[in-house]
C-alpha cells in the first residue's frame, strides 16, 4: 500500500470495544496492526497463518534467521502451542505473566516455520497491557508481534514511532500512548539442560534464578551479522547491530570525558558535523549552538522507559552523533546496556 494506515486512538485503560473489534477483524483476516504493549509498539499478525507472517517480514524488511514472538492472552493459549510446556515453564509464568518476559520452549506443528526462523521452538509471552489483552482475546489467535518498526532500527513506543517507520506498511495503528517499560522483554530459553537469558531485558537474571532455583545462563553477548545468511536464532535482537538511530552512537564512561571531549571536538572539525545529543547522568559534554544534553534518570526503570523517545527525539533533530554515558555494571541495568551496545556497533 502507498497510503499511510489509519491511525486509531484508543483507551489505554479500557479499550473499546468497537475499535478492539475492527483491528482483530484484520488479524483474522490476514492484515497487520500495530498496537501497544507494555514494551513497545508490536507489528502484529495472525502466529498460525503463514502468509501473514510472513508480510510481517516483508513490512520490516526482516531477516528470515529471525523468529518473530507469538503472543497470548493466557496461559492456557500458550500451552496450546508448545510441545512441552514444562514444571519450570508453570512457575515463570505465574511468577511473570502478564509481563515482559519471554519464554522458548519446543512447538507444536501448528505453529508455522516462519515465525521461528525454522526452528523447533517457540517464544511465547502473555503481554501486561489492556489492549494488547483486549486484542488478543477477540482475534482468537495468538499474534506474532515483534517491535513495529524497519530491521535494526529503534523500536516505537509510541504510536507516532510506528507510523514513521510503518506507516505505508500496514492496515491499522491503534494508539493507545506512550509504553510504560520501554524495552523490549527478557527472553529465556527453556530448551536446553540449563535455562538461558538470550536477551536481557527488565526481568532479571538473578529474578528468574530465585524462582526456579537454580543457575541460569547468560547467552545475551552472542552476536550474529544482520546479511541474510546469519544461521538462525531462538531469539529476536542478537543481530550486530540493533535498535540503531540513524545517528552515529558513542559510548563513553563518566570519567572518560576527556577523551569525549577531544572526539567531540574532531568531529565538529567536520564541516558536515551536525549537532550532537549527548544522554548523560552526571558528565557534562562541552556544547555548541544546536546540541542537546539530555540527563537521564539514574533509576533503570525510568532510564528503559525514556530511552528510545529520547533516540528518537535525536534523529528528529537531526543528530549526526548521539553520545551516552554506560550506565552502572549492575544487572538491573542489563537490558539497558544490552541495547545501547547494540546500537553502537
Amino acid at each position: 500500500m502507498n497510503e499511510s494506515a489509519p491511525l486509531v486512538t484508543i483507551d489505554a485503560a479500557a479499550p473499546q470495544a468497537d475499535r478492539i473489534a475492527r483491528a482483530a477483524r484484520i488479524i483474522r483476516n490476514g492484515g497487520l496492526v500495530v498496537f501497544p504493549t507494555e514494551t513497545v509498539y508490536g507489528l502484529g499478525a495472525n502466529a498460525l497463518d503463514a502468509s501473514a507472517v510472513a508480510r510481517i517480514y516483508s513490512a520490516k524488511g526482516r531477516p528470515t534467521w529471525n523468529p518473530v514472538i507469538a503472543h497470548v492472552a493466557c496461559v492456557a493459549d500458550a500451552r496450546e502451542l508448545v510441545a512441552t510446556w514444562t514444571d519450570e515453564a508453570e512457575r515463570l509464568a505465574t511468577t511473570f505473566w502478564p509481563g515482559p518476559l519471554t519464554l522458548v520452549l519446543p512447538k507444536r506443528d501448528i505453529v508455522p516455520d516462519v515465525a521461528t526462523a525454522g526452528l523447533p521452538a517457540i517464544g511465547v509471552r502473555v503481554p501486561h497491557h489492556p489492549v494488547a489483552l483486549a486484542l488478543l482475546r477477540a482475534a482468537a489467535c495468538p499474534i506474532a508481534a515483534p517491535s513495529a518498526n524497519r530491521f535494526t532500527q529503534v523500536s516505537p513506543t509510541t504510536a507516532q514511532h510506528a507510523m514513521e517507520s510503518l506507516g505505508d506498511r500496514v492496515d491499522l495503528v491503534l494508539d493507545g500512548g506512550a509504553c510504560e517499560v520501554g524495552i523490549e522483554s527478557t527472553v529465556l530459553d527453556l530448551t536446553g539442560d540449563v535455562p538461558a537469558v538470550l536477551r536481557p531485558g527488565m526481568i532479571t537474571r538473578a529474578q528468574i534464578a530465585t524462582v526456579l532455583g537454580r543457575d541460569v545462563l547468560d547467552l545475551s553477548q552472542r552476536t550474529v551479522s544482520t546479511d541474510a545468511t546469519a544461521a538462525p536464532q531462538h531469539s529476536p535482537g542478537m543481530s550486530d547491530r540493533h535498535y540503531a538511530p540513524r545517528a552515529d552512537v558513542w559510548l563513553f564512561d563518566g570519567e572518560d570525558s576527556a577523551e569525549l571531549a577531544r572526539a567531540l571536538a574532531s568531529h565538529r572539525n567536520d564541516r558536515n558535523a551536525g549537532p550532537v545529543t549527548a544522554l548523560v547522568f552526571s558528565a557534562t559534554p562541552s556544547v555548541q549552538t544546536g546540541d542537546r544534553i539530555v540527563r537521564m534518570p539514574a533509576d533503570p526503570s525510568l532510564y528503559a522507559r525514556l530511552l528510545y523517545a529520547v533516540l528518537h527525539e535525536a534523529d528528529a533533530a537531526g543528530a549526526t552523533v548521539i553520545v551516552i554515558e554506560r550506565p552502572p555494571h549492575d544487572e538491573r541495568w542489563a537490558g539497558v546496556r544490552n541495547r545501547l551496545e547494540r546500537s553502537s556497533r
